[in-house]
Order: C-alpha cells, then structure tokens, then sequence
C-alpha cells in the first residue's frame, strides 16, 4: 500500500459570510498523480492555495508527509519539497529561460546573504550548483533551444513549461500544477502531457487542479470532485466519468457547452 504524502482534514475556508470550502478531506499517496476537478467557484485553487500556505485555513488541518504545515509561512514551503505553477503565468518575462529556472533551482540553495554580499568562495560554488541544476532540468522539459531566449517572447505553451521547469528545480517531492494546459493548443497540450508523464516516472507526486477533462483523464490515477466547496466524489478516472452526480453538476454541463 502506497505512503500517503499529502493529507487535507476537514479543511474549511470563509472568506467572510462565503464559505468557499467545507469540511474537505482528502489524501494524495506518494508518486500518484491526482487531480482536482469541478465547476468554476468550486473551491479547486482555494484548496491549493491553502495547500502552499498563501491563504490560511478556517479549520481543519494540512499534513505532508506527517507533518503539519498549515502554519508555515509560505517561503518555507518550497524547501520541504512542495512546488507548484499558477493558472495565471508569474513568471519575470525580461529573464531568460535560464534566469527563470535558475530561480528555482535557489530555493535549495544553501547560502546565506553575507556570503553573496561579500562574495564568497562558498557563494560561487552555489552559483555554480544552481545554473547546473537549472540547465539539467531545462534539458529534461525539452527546452534547451530556448535557454537563453527572453521568457516574454516565447509562446504560451513554452511559457507554460517554463514555469514548470522553475518548479521542478525546487526538486519538489509533490508538484502542485494550476490550471497548466489553460489557453493551450492541442500539440501544446500533447508536450505538457509527455513531460508530466517524464515526471510521474521519475517518482514525483502530482496534484492536478484542471478543467481539460481529456488532459485530467490521461494521466490521473485518482480524482476529486468539488462542487459549491464541498467533495462530492472520488474515485478512479472510470469511477468519476459514471458517476451520476458528477455527470450532473459538472461533465454533463461540458458536454452541453461543446
């Protein structure tokens, strides 16, 4: 039986009189890719955010591997191994591919601010450490043609893989991804598939918040359901894509909608 990495209990969040979830509990097991779907104002980025300590809970409790981590403060999350991408690219756009990935890749660095102020020997070697980490894992998303292109000038798919190469320089033992494929072209869709598959292999935990119901359906092992801020099912792609409730609130209003 698989590790359970990630493990939300009875999360609730009221943003005053709105209660934008309640009393949400769910698990995500070590190297699965789970995915959470649901109708606009679900609750589905709400639940990420409270995930990687940019909003704090009402209630409940967030635990990662065992330890609670709903009160962190959110700099500390990416160096205990949580990453994630946002629905609305934040990436520098007058960096280089380079310089964005490189980013990441410091979160796990090990200098302090004197020895970069002054220099150091130390700092030089982290330098060192961090653009190599960041070239290995630009060359592992497929973008070593673009390393040294300005990041505005890039299509939004490259943008897109962009920002997931700056995550995983994090070295990130659960990758949260927001929405990745918005705004994509099918192709665009089909190479941030292969990469999240390259991902997945290598044995890192993903966490999907997604609307491409055919994206969310080829690579999820487990799928959550929200609806109005509360879990309304869980299951298997198969499971989810029957049941009833779920054609109801929400694959029955895609399929209108297409």
């Amino acid at each position: 039986m698989k590790k359970t990495i990630l493990q939300f209990e009875s999360v609730s969040k009221n943003f005053g009189g709105l209660a934008a979830l309640s009393n949400v509990t769910l698990s995500v097991a070590e190297g699965d890719v789970v995915s959470l779907i649901g109708p606009n104002g679900a609750g589905k980025t709400t639940l990420l955010n409270i995930a990687t300590n940019l909003l704090p809970l009402s209630s409940g409790k967030v635990f990662f591997e065992n330890e609670r981590v709903d009160h962190l403060p959110p700099y500390s999350i990416p160096g205990r191994g949580l990453a994630r991408t946002f629905q609305i690219l934040k990436l520098p756009q007058k960096l280089s591919v380079l310089e964005n990935v490189a980013i990441g890749a410091h979160s796990r660095g090990q200098c302090g601010v004197l020895p970069i102020i002054l220099r150091f020997p130390k700092m030089r070697l982290e330098e060192s450490r961090i653009l190599g980490k960041a070239k290995e894992v630009i060359q592992f998303v497929g973008l070593e043609d673009h390393m040294n292109t300005i990041t505005g000038h890039l299509p939004l798919g490259i943008q897109r893989l962009v920002e997931m190469a700056r995550a995983l320089a994090c070295e990130p033992k659960l990758l949260f991804l927001d929405e990745v494929t918005t705004g994509l072209n099918f192709h665009e869709k089909q190479k941030v598939v292969s990469v999240l598959q390259k991902i997945r292999d290598q044995g890192t935990t993903i966490f999907i918040v997604a609307h491409d119901m055919s994206f969310v359906m080829e690579l999820s092992s487990k799928i959550y359901v929200l609806n109005f801020g509360k879990k309304i099912a869980e299951g298997s792609p198969e499971e989810i894509w029957k049941n009833q409730e779920v054609i109801d609130v929400y694959l029955g209003r895609i399929e209108t909608n297409s």
